[in-house]
């Protein structure tokens, strides 16, 4: 007969508690079990004593029967002591959802694009900066051209001006 050391839940709804049996691994969750060894109630404080409650007496005798305990029961051991800690590596739950991965894919799409367009706007900045440049040193190096003589006397007084001086 294969044992486990589980959790037989108990309580009601949205109320849960559970107790920590020894139990055959084909029965039931909340079935038969063999023996009761403590209780489990998860809406107590964390650092509260009454939390978890086991007759570590008999947990060791029933894992020196050779019960496999589950993965919250071995937690719960390795809290109090009875076990060494293992290193668990679930790199299943590491990993992104779908949709979720798909929203970065979107992010990241973004932020290229903005990269690039903030690129191009720096490129086009320094090019018509150059262009700026360049159109002040053609500017200077161009020859002033002659500007128009502006008087304030009309073409006919200037000719008879002209006429007079003769």
């Amino acid at each position: 007969m294969a044992m486990k050391i589980r959790l037989a839940r108990g309580g009601s709804k949205k109320r849960p508690f559970y107790r920590v049996v020894a139990a055959d691994s084909r029965m039931p969750r909340d079935g038969r079990y063999v023996e009761k060894l403590g209780t489990y109630n998860p809406l107590v404080a964390k650092d509260s004593e009454e939390r978890v409650q086991l007759d570590m007496e008999r947990v060791k005798y029933w894992l020196g029967q050779g019960a496999q305990p589950t993965e919250r029961v071995i937690r719960f051991l390795e809290a109090a002591g009875v076990m060494e800690k293992a290193v668990r590596n679930n790199p299943i739950k590491a990993k992104l959802g779908k949709k979720a991965q798909d929203r970065l894919e979107e992010k990241a799409a973004a932020g290229i694009a903005a990269q690039e367009a903030a690129e191009a706007a720096k490129l086009a900045e320094a090019e018509a900066a150059e262009a700026a440049k360049l159109a002040e040193a053609e500017a200077a190096e161009a020859p002033a051209a002659e500007a128009p003589i502006v008087t304030d006397t009309t073409p006919a007084e200037e000719e008879a001006k002209e006429t007079a001086a003769e």
